[in-house]
């Protein structure tokens, strides 16, 4: 006798290979990546083609900024716009069907089942990464550099935002009694997060720090080279709490007030959850351009400060010298000194008329009782202060470690012919050869 998640896996991937929302899925990704790719391929040859080896545009010749980000970006675009239709098919399906009161008769548990509809999802989204994933292939083939870490970055950063949009539709397909309900309120959180990163890049503060963990923000990251344990956690923590709200909500026979305060418990848990990941420091710069991460040198010195850093920095949110501040060393500062306090001070979210008023545009630094204060805000400036206070001398720069990029002027040949022709073309078929097959 087989057991019942053997049965389940083989009914939920018959309900995949059926399922058109997957394979209008799987057919759209091959244009989207190939627009993407193609475009990025031909401006990295472009910058290429301008002597652009030379020191201080190494980043712009990075594959993982010039190539990979856009072109994995598809991903991004599938998982908000046409994966949740793909997760509220096949789940929302089983409660018009009646295919819900079979499974309920095989003897397991909600969560044990929906772990086994995740997994097929999870599976589904792998295939529908083919594209990018060839699109690695091509750029080979053409010559150009790959760097295994970076990629294998970028690649776990949109499965862990996929699984996002998975947990949070199987939340809300269960919850609701209508597909088109689902879908709604599923696309209703999304245009959510993307409010909190409006507000958190105008009001700064508690709104800045929870835009950080928005899926827009985590896939900028990975697109990156960055990864964050405490990014990576929260992610997790949200996930298996959607998964967790649509168990308790696939359970038939069960009060809907019961079902509410249930689910508010494990939102309730969840929340403290998220609270507990934000406090893990960790992080990993995969990048080979180390775009995250000051020179190893700078690293060196900064671990040999033990004293706490305060850096108050009056600048507006919408300031433009304070987002330079912040992804040019703020950021790769607080990897480095986990002793660390950054305060923001303003008293207008655009700061045209605070900029006339004393004190606007500083940079006060405290370190060990002593003080000192700027108005730069390039990593250069940011260091010295630092070294400064500390009375730590400046490594000396090593130009050999310096990146210099991998140009590569090259069209992108045949990528239009597989992303426009032989990709759709193998789609249609496999879509055609299903439905004949099950019919």
């Amino acid at each position: 006798m087989r057991a019942p998640w053997l049965w389940l896996l083989e009914k939920e991937c018959r309900e995949l290979v059926v399922s058109r929302a997957w394979w209008v899925l799987l057919f759209a990704m091959g244009p989207l990546v190939g627009v993407s790719f193609i475009s990025a391929v031909r401006t990295y040859a472009e910058v290429s083609g301008l002597n652009g080896t030379s020191a201080g545009v190494g980043e712009a010749l990075s594959p993982l900024v010039g190539v990979w980000a856009p072109a994995f970006s598809a991903c991004e675009l599938a998982a908000v716009f046409l994966l949740p239709f793909v997760a509220i098919r096949l789940l929302a399906g089983d409660r018009q069907s009646g295919g819900l009161k079979l499974e309920s008769q095989q003897g397991m548990s909600p969560f044990a089942r929906i772990l086994v509809k995740a997994a097929v999802l999870v599976a589904g989204w792998l295939a529908a990464m083919l594209p990018p994933l060839s699109a690695i292939l091509l750029w080979k083939s053409y010559g150009g550099q790959v760097y295994a870490p970076e990629l294998i970055t970028l690649g776990f950063g949109h499965v862990l935002n996929a699984g996002l949009t998975i947990g949070l539709a199987a939340a809300m397909a269960a919850i609701a009694e209508h597909p088109s309900t689902a879908a709604i309120l599923t696309l209703g959180i999304t245009v959510g997060t993307w409010i909190v990163s409006f507000f958190g890049a105008i009001q700064g503060g508690w709104w800045e720090r929870a835009a950080g963990y928005t899926p827009a923000a985590m896939v900028a990251e990975f697109q990156h080279g960055l990864v964050r344990l405490d990014t990576v956690l929260v992610a997790l923590v949200l996930t298996l709490t959607g998964l967790g709200v649509a168990a308790v909500w696939m359970r038939l026979g069960i009060g809907v007030r019961r079902r509410a305060f249930q689910s508010a418990a494990i939102g309730a848990l969840a929340a403290a959850s998220v609270f507990a990941c934000t406090f893990a420091r960790p992080s990993w710069d995969t990048s080979e351009a180390r775009s995250n991460s000051f020179p190893e040198g700078d690293e060196r010195a900064l671990l040999q400060i033990h004293a706490p850093l305060r850096i108050e920095v009056h600048l507006a949110p919408e300031d433009p010298r304070r987002d330079d501040l912040e992804h040019r060393a703020l950021s790769k500062l607080r990897r480095a000194m986990p002793n660390l306090e950054v305060r923001y001070v303003s008293a207008t979210s655009i700061g045209l008329f605070e900029q006339t008023g004393a004190g606007y545009g500083e940079i006060r630094y405290e370190l060990g009782g002593r003080r000192t204060m700027s108005r730069a805000t390039t990593a250069e400036a940011v260091l010295e202060a630092i070294y400064s206070l500390a009375g730590v001398a400046p490594p000396a720069e090593n130009e050999g470690a310096v990146f210099r990029g991998h140009p590569l002027a090259v069209a992108p040949k045949w990528a239009g012919t597989i992303f426009y022709g032989v990709w759709p073309g193998l789609i249609l078929a496999g879509a055609i050869l299903t439905r004949k097959r099950f019919q």
